[in-house]
């Protein structure tokens, strides 16, 4: 489903468009009318009902402003609430990923059933083979009985004609916390003590019910109040906004929505990797076992939560992000910072009490894809401006699964020529899981353990635009072009310990 057009990616691109026309206009009155502009006319476009679909567009809209849900059973308006959230240091209150109820299907959870390829066969091996005696034939066909039924999979094992499928709601498939529930209407619900905000749910239901809070609104509007607002920009940025847009086009684009300076997330990622090799060759095995990288923040969370033994495990060293926006606002002093990236969990980092005041807004891809589209941007006529120079390969490679370990082996190898150093690592936060069980076991003492939360890495953060596999094929180009290749080449390496 990732990296596919579809209604559901279409209505989340004119919902973040509305909402840039809006701040760039700033009467949020208009709010009203967006609903009415996302579903035009009088026909639905999949639902039953014209009525639902505006409702449920009027829920993503008051999300994208930062805003909560509004109850079902109370009569509000759209604009409840805007008078605190239509201001520039408004940030939105927990939880970040949302189920809007009526948006969702209510879609059969974890279940066999027998499909339409059942030829009845006198073999009846499904029904010989159920321990719980939950099959029978009825009209010549094999059913499953629900109710006995134990999930144990021995039915679908043994049928010659695959005719015994397994059914598991996306959402709940996707989440690798088994944070996801059912609530008395069947509808899903959120475990919020389990949930780490990766966003993996969020495109994987097929119904768009599942949507997260956004700070597009009070980007704008602090721009057009005047602050110096500085784009810190995750590496696999490039080739998102279209095959055509180089990064210097890319760089002149975000001059022409007001952003005073962009950045390279590479650079803190290349700060992150000095830290993180000087933490590990410092602490293993002396001080700690293993040592688990702190780039992630799901991974990191997810960590902490289930693994709350090995949690002083985990590296202390601050994300690339932070390093970035602390280099920003020491070269612009009172500058604002907006990280750009393709995760939805730095919305949920950036709400730290410790890191709130170096990032103030976090934007995703799809998100700036909105601006784009409300500035009306044509990158084709777009002349090309500078490019960026300051991140190295290994700092790029950090948005790809395996690009940290291999960042922090590369400079641990190059200063300690013959050291032991090894890594293993797990994307996806049911592998990270797997990863950390091992860990617990003591099977991994004196590793660098990498997780990731979402399958492949960043590239396939659920803030993206594009596939996993091409955004990964445009970062292994734009890590090709970078100026240096291991991260003690940076220009900012010697500010490491500066911005600790």
């Amino acid at each position: 489903m990732r990296g596919i057009p579809s209604l559901i990616t279409e209505i989340r691109k004119k919902v973040f468009t509305e909402v840039a026309r809006m701040a760039y206009s700033g009467d949020y009155t208009d709010m009203e009318d967006i609903p009415f502009k996302i579903v035009p006319g009088q026909s639905p476009l999949h639902r039953e009902s014209v009525f639902l679909e505006r409702a449920i567009a009027g829920e993503r809209v008051r999300l994208a402003m930062g805003l909560s849900l509004q109850p079902v059973q109370t009569r509000t308006l759209l604009t409840e609430g805007m008078d605190q959230a239509a201001i520039a240091e408004q940030y939105y209150e927990p939880p970040l990923v949302n189920i809007i109820p009526y948006a969702c299907h209510a879609c059969p959870t974890r279940q066999y059933r027998v499909n339409e390829l059942c030829q009845g066969c006198l073999a009846s091996s499904c029904q010989r083979v159920c321990p719980k005696g939950a099959i029978k034939f009825v009209n010549g066909k094999s059913r499953i009985d629900q109710k006995l039924c134990i999930k144990c999979g021995k039915c679908a094992r043994s049928c010659p004609y695959n005719a015994i499928t397994y059914l598991e709601r996306p959402c709940q498939a996707a989440c690798g916390m088994d944070a996801i529930g059912v609530d008395e209407y069947g509808k899903a619900c959120i475990d919020y003590d389990r949930c780490v905000s990766c966003g993996q749910c969020l495109v994987s239901c097929p119904f768009g019910a599942i949507v997260d809070k956004s700070q597009i609104y009070q980007v704008i509007r602090s721009m057009l109040e005047g602050n110096e607002v500085v784009a810190i920009v995750a590496p696999s940025f490039v080739g998102q906004f279209g095959k055509d847009v180089t990064v210097p086009k890319f760089l002149t684009a975000m001059k022409q929505l007001g952003f005073a300076d962009v950045v390279e997330v590479a650079v803190g990622a290349d700060i992150c990797t000095i830290e993180e090799a000087r933490d590990f060759m410092e602490k293993v095995p002396e001080e700690q076992r293993f040592m688990a990288t702190s780039c992630c923040p799901s991974w990191r969370m997810m960590a902490r939560r289930l693994f709350p033994a090995e949690s002083g495990n985990i590296s202390m060293t601050y994300t690339p992000m932070v390093y970035t926006a602390r280099l920003a606002k020491r070269e612009h002093p009172g500058c604002k910072v907006v990280f750009i990236g393709p995760c939805a969990a730095k919305k949920l980092e950036a709400m730290d009490h410790e890191i709130r005041t170096d990032v103030d807004f976090v934007l995703t891809y799809e998100e700036l894809m909105g601006i784009f589209e409300a500035k009306e941007v044509d990158f084709s006529a777009l002349e090309a401006g500078e490019d960026l120079t300051d991140g190295t390969s290994a700092g790029r490679g950090f948005a790809v699964a395996g690009g940290v370990a291999a960042a922090v082996q590369g400079l641990i190898e190059k200063e300690h020529p013959g050291a032991e150093f090894k890594t293993q690592r797990a994307d996806g936060l049911r592998e990270c899981r797997k990863l950390l069980m091992l860990a617990k076991a003591g099977k991994l003492d004196g590793y660098l353990l990498e997780g990731m939360a979402c399958p492949g890495g960043c590239v396939a953060g659920a803030g993206t635009v594009i596939s996993a596999a091409s955004a990964a094929k445009q970062l292994q180009k734009h890590m090709q072009q970078a100026s240096g290749t291991q991260c003690d080449e940076s220009a900012y390496s010697e500010l490491a310990d500066q911005l600790n």
